[in-house]
């Protein structure tokens, strides 16, 4: 699902309007539906109000607030923000309906549509008293922080929210308001929602980190745009959907005559002495998303330990070492051997990069590599900062798995700038190092070399914990194992999949007891829940 700007849902819009032949009235009443089904499916609501600005997200409101009323609720209060006399094409229309429709119910005594214009901070406090808040004062393109008497009424439908939390739900209409579209950074007050029913297509304030964490649930809600205009879109940002997981699944299942050889056999080069938990923790990852063998080439003093910890199906392999009992320079010639028969090769965790003669060895043996591979960890210390001539390409592709620490190691930033711009520092370098690259995090971003940016959706907070990463790097190398000739593919469907492991630990086990395990724990049930009754069979 591509992610838009402000600018190109504008150009959306009116496209659908010339060419499709879809009117204004009828893109805003698709779009009320949208959102009263989705208020109506979720939620137990029977007393509404709904805030509106003057512009057009203010107009969906009123149809939305139209849908509510004739879907029987027990009372609906529209609030204008501003005159009615301010307003302008399908928005004042729908604003002259809900004026009259509230009038002819005022006369026959009904009351429970009302319409009333808020022109003044002084009378924002009759509208908060409401189980259902429907916020459409702003909708995309909002440039600079809200004031006067928008600034009180986002301040009042959180107050609300804050004090009744267990009654009060607040719902946006295309972003909460107060947020801009095209940034996921907060530019002032702003609605706290607890569903966002965007329209088309998601904006960057939607998805991204820390703007998203106000949308609450989103749903992304067509309303008749045709598909060939969205895809005509230029963006190179994309959000994740479960049904791009559900074809990755598809196109990898087991033929009946499968074998352990055939569906992937992957090598894991990491552990040292006191490091092996994080190999192990790979290692079982990559047999739990599906692939049929698993090798794990540790340094030699460690891999009794290992052995000891891992599940009974995981092989190992003992190297060379050094005196600290890291993997030693001198193991290449035999990693690269083990590494020659394998269909991935995962290397990093737990590997420790302060030894010169193991940063020597991870430098050797990823540049004379002949197997893709996956670079986490200690193997991203090892190679910071990345060497200029190491690069990528479709025969031998490099995925690499850094948290922004890591990140910013590797490109010589600091912590602060990386996260002040995700996308563009994971871009810039996934692009000049033709590299897949995975940016760890809150909402995980998947870069390939070309420049596309695909931002995961799943996970949670309660996978801030020791070996979460590690669990990554087997999964990936794992589902890359089983279909080699889409890397990328692989590594999106290993992100989604490993989030929403978590999510299922997370609502096992709360997300403070949650520990990387757990995640590979859940592994099976989120394949199942994304893949069907085709999984098991």
């Amino acid at each position: 699902m591509k992610i838009v700007n402000a600018q190109q849902m504008r150009e959306l819009d009116r496209l659908t309007v010339e060419r499709a032949g879809i009117p204004w009235a009828m893109l805003m009443e698709t779009a009320a539906a949208q959102v009263t089904e989705a208020i109506l499916k979720r939620f137990n609501h029977s007393v509404f109000a709904v805030f509106c600005g003057k512009g057009n997200n203010g107009g969906d409101g009123a149809a939305v607030a139209r849908q509510l009323w004739l879907h029987g609720g027990e009372s609906v209060d529209v609030f204008l923000f501003g005159n009615l006399d301010d307003t302008r094409g399908e928005a004042r229309v729908n604003f002259e309906i809900i004026r009259r429709l509230a009038e002819m119910e005022a006369t026959s005594g009904g009351g429970r549509l009302t319409f009333s214009e808020i022109t003044s901070e002084e009378e924002e406090e009759i509208y908060i008293y409401h189980d259902c808040l429907v916020d459409a004062l702003f909708g995309t393109g909002l440039t600079r922080a809200a004031d006067g008497i928008y600034a009180k009424a986002i301040d009042s439908i959180n107050r609300a929210k804050q004090v009744l939390p267990e009654i009060v739900t607040v719902v946006s209409i295309d972003i909460p308001s107060g947020l801009p579209s095209d940034s996921a950074n907060v530019i002032g007050p702003h609605v706290r929602a607890d569903l966002t029913v965007s329209f088309t297509a998601p904006k960057l304030g939607n998805v991204l980190p820390p703007a998203c964490d106000a949308n609450g649930e989103l749903v992304v809600a067509p309303i008749g745009t045709p598909a060939q205009l969205v895809e005509g879109v230029d963006s190179r940002l994309y959000f994740v959907e479960e049904a791009h997981v559900i074809e990755w699944l598809r196109a990898s299942r087991r033929p009946p005559a499968a074998h352990k050889g055939s569906v992937g056999d992957v090598l894991v080069v990491a552990g040292s002495r006191g490091k092996t938990g994080a190999a192990v923790l790979a290692a079982e990852a990559v047999l739990r998303a599906g692939a049929g063998l698993v090798t794990v080439a540790t340094s030699r003093s460690a891999q009794e330990l290992l052995i000891s910890q891992a599940q009974c199906e995981v092989m190992s392999e003992a190297l060379d070492e050094t005196d600290s009992g890291t993997v030693a320079r001198e193991a290449v010639t035999r990693a690269l051997e083990l590494a020659a028969s394998r269909t991935v090769v995962a290397i990093g965790p737990g590997l420790s990069s302060l030894d010169a003669g193991t940063r020597s060895f991870v430098s050797e043996f990823v540049a004379a590599r002949t197997t893709p591979v996956v670079i986490d960890a200690d193997g991203l210390n090892a190679l910071a900062p990345w060497p200029p001539d190491l690069k990528g390409s479709d025969e031998l592709p490099i995925i690499i798995t850094p948290h922004p620490g890591e990140m910013a190691r590797l490109v010589g930033k600091t912590n602060a700038e990386v996260l002040s711009d995700r996308i563009g520092v994971a871009q810039e370098f996934a692009v000049t190092r033709q590299v897949i690259t995975v940016l760890k995090g809150q909402r995980t971003l998947v870069v390939s070399p070309s420049g596309r940016v695909y931002v995961n959706p799943t996970g949670n907070a309660g996978m801030a914990t020791a070996g979460a990463g590690d669990v990554l790097t087997g999964m990936i190398a794992g589902l890359i194992a089983q279909q080699p000739s889409i890397p990328l593919e692989g590594a999106i469907a290993a992100v989604y999949l490993h989030g929403l492991a978590g999510d299922i630990a997370a609502g096992k086990l709360g997300m403070r007891s949650i520990v990387a395990s757990s995640i590979t724990d859940c592994l099976p049930e989120a394949i199942l829940r994304v893949g069907g009754d085709a999984e098991r069979k």
